[in-house]
């Protein structure tokens, strides 16, 4: 693909690399959030933490829209599908999430829930126009990227007067997440790293800009670099915190400049206002309660509030004992910290959100990096 090789070339990978090495300093630790769950990803896909130094460690963040869904909101969908008789549509890494009483959205459907995966919002518009006389609710997740298609969603049902279709809103905010995990006291917890800084996410930027993270990087004197999902991105990006930290310099730097700004996507931000209001709280797998984090749809379009219209209340759940998702999520823990970590959590048997999503940090340790541990405990145990 046209501009993709480009930013996979291992020569200038080694060549930053060597960058990196240098400009660390022996005498201290530089550690690092990626926010996002992609970034989680092509850490692990393409080997980086090989290609860098001792001093610096990538931590895991919280960016996977499937893992920080918590298991109550996962029951609100599997209830509209099994007890209102909804068409509930929702998108495919939503449906494996493990729910109460050992359910899942894929489980939901074999007892005869009408669940359906969608490629994209306007799949689910279609399908309450092909079936007039059926409720079609969109059980919709994700961060800044997938909150602009829903609200187009919204405001094309009510356009065509579609009274059949609603949706579940579950769209949370990177920005206070962000807050939360600087302002929590799980920063202080016993094994919690202190963080140095974070790689800000990619296509959530290209919506709402770098403007968003400059108050709590003033605030925390954190610093941010902005990238993209290829691996010379990150690189780079490592490379440019190493240098704020080494400066004392605690700055929005934009190392994603081919697709985000500082303003963002106006319009996609004005349709989002249009029809969305900030929430009071929501919470966040392991995060808990996170004020000001998430939307809900406004009530002047109230009519397409699955909420509203099924009168759904929310109820907290805790997650599996032995799951440790939740302190992976806060960066407390790697997925190898898990007892059930590649054993009895695996992807085709997820016990936690981590281990569903490719995304998240189990699954991609589980897919990339768990051959690499087993080849290290070998020879640690050679003579």
């Amino acid at each position: 693909m046209k501009f993709i090789d480009e930013f996979r070339d291992g020569n200038v990978a080694q060549g930053i690399a060597r960058a990196i090495a240098a400009a660390v300093s022996p005498a201290r630790r530089y550690n690092f959030m990626e926010f996002c769950g992609g970034h989680t990803h092509a850490i692990a896909r393409y080997g980086l933490p090989d290609l860098l130094p001792s001093e610096v460690r990538m931590i895991h963040g919280p960016g996977c829209p499937v893992c920080v869904l918590p298991i109550g909101r996962i029951d609100l969908a599997i209830k509209l599908a099994l007890e209102d008789g909804v068409i509930l549509c929702t998108y495919a890494d939503t449906v494996r999430v493990p729910a109460s009483g050992g359910l899942s959205l894929l489980r939901a459907k074999a007892r005869g829930g009408d669940i359906r995966m969608v490629y994209a919002v306007s799949d689910a518009l279609k399908v309450a126009r092909d079936h007039p006389d059926r409720e079609v609710v969109f059980f919709a997740i994700g961060f800044e990227t997938t909150t602009p298609p829903t609200a187009v969603a919204i405001l094309q049902a009510a356009s065509e007067g579609l009274k059949n279709f609603s949706v579940l809103c579950c769209h949370v905010l990177t920005p206070a997440a962000i807050m939360n995990i600087l302002d929590s006291p799980a920063v202080a917890e016993p094994g919690a790293v202190p963080l140095d800084g974070f790689v800000g996410p990619a296509h959530v930027s290209t919506v709402i800009g770098s403007r968003p993270y400059e108050g709590f990087a003033a605030q925390f004197h954190k610093p941010v670099v902005i990238a993209g999902f290829e691996p010379l991105d990150m690189m780079q990006a490592i490379l440019m915190l190493v240098r704020q930290v080494n400066e004392g310099r605690a700055e929005v730097e934009n190392e994603f400049s081919r697709a985000v700004t500082r303003e963002g996507n106006v319009k996609a931000q004005k349709l989002v206002a249009e029809v969305f209001e900030l929430r009071p709280s929501f919470e966040w797998r392991g995060l808990g309660e996170v004020p000001n984090s998430a939307l809900r749809i406004r009530e002047c379009y109230g009519e397409y509030d699955a909420e509203r219209r099924y009168t759904l209340e929310y109820v907290k759940v805790e997650d599996n004992k032995a799951c440790e998702c939740g302190a992976i999520l806060r960066g407390v823990k790697r997925p190898t910290d898990c007892k059930i970590f590649g054993t009895v959590c695996t992807p085709e048997n997820p016990m936690g959100s981590c281990m569903v999503s490719s995304e998240g940090a189990c699954a991609a340790h589980y897919t990339y990096g768990r051959y690499k541990d087993a080849a290290v405990a070998i020879s640690s145990h050679a003579p």
